[in-house]
């Protein structure tokens, strides 16, 4: 089953309370709270109002988007690490999104690529301890910025609570996008969609309608539950998230139907 739902972080300036009925009223599933808007790292009171805030409303809080990066001296990442996982508990999620660093995988040293595995271990193990699963942000500019690396680096870590989100990257067509989603799909957990072309410009989601037909097709084939969220909205515009929701439902269903 493919769970449509909502990233708080595409309403970053609302308040968690408009965010939850906003998400409510256009009929989504589930949020996942945003780390750097609505719930950061160590609120604990952040988070559990988000998440009284959510299941009162009758939704699930999917996940928490956190923006740990695993930059910076081991000291710091290690405690921005354990308060990532604080907020996630009380959240009461199952998974936490990280970043895979902020530089690209061709501008890293050997180096810094095997310094980002072993903090991303670490934290994965840490996590663990919880029962928490850690998705990695494809994302350029990171060491998932490409599939190759995103795939090499999951095999590096080699923690089976360690997969990816999937989302298309800027600029990519669509054949190129759904080969990305093909090759990672076994490790993918999550995905954020948004209609953005060319590069960051935001359209409709029916704007591209093409790939997010045979995205969901994709997913629906393999009978594996996952959560869908929609990340933006043309404007950041709250009251286009119904049309928006709406059209997510309706390319899943597509999707499904392909998939028969």
């Amino acid at each position: 089953m493919i769970r449509p739902g909502l990233c708080s972080v595409t309403f970053r300036e609302l308040p968690a309370e408009d965010v939850v009925r906003h998400a409510a009223a256009a009929g989504l599933e589930g949020i996942e709270w945003a780390g750097d808007a609505h719930v950061p790292p160590g609120d604990l009171d952040a988070a559990t109002h988000a998440r009284t805030l959510t299941e009162d409303a009758g939704l699930v809080v999917t996940s928490y988007g956190s923006y740990l990066s695993f930059v910076g001296t081991d000291s710091a990442v290690h405690a921005e690490g354990g308060a990532v996982i604080a907020a996630a508990r009380a959240l009461g999620v199952p998974r936490v999104r990280v970043w895979a660093t902020r530089t690209g995988s061709e501008e890293t040293s050997a180096e810094d690529r095997a310094r980002a595995v072993g903090r991303i271990q670490d934290f994965a193990d840490r996590a663990a301890e919880h029962g928490l699963e850690i998705g990695l942000e494809f994302h350029g500019r990171t060491l998932t910025d490409e599939i190759g690396s995103t795939l090499r680096l999951l095999d590096e870590v080699g923690r089976a609570n360690v997969t990816t989100y999937w989302q298309p990257h800027q600029d990519m067509p669509t054949r190129e996008a759904l080969d990305t989603l093909r090759a990672a799909l076994p490790r993918t957990s999550t995905i954020h969609v948004f209609s953005w072309w060319p590069r960051s410009e935001r359209l409709p989601l029916a704007e591209r309608s093409d790939l997010w037909e045979a995205a969901f097709a994709i997913l629906a084939a393999t009978g594996k539950d996952r959560d869908a969220l929609l990340e933006f909205v043309p404007g950041d515009d709250p009251a286009l998230l119904q049309r928006e929701a709406d059209a997510l439902r309706t390319l899943i269903t597509a999707g499904e139907e392909i998939a028969r």
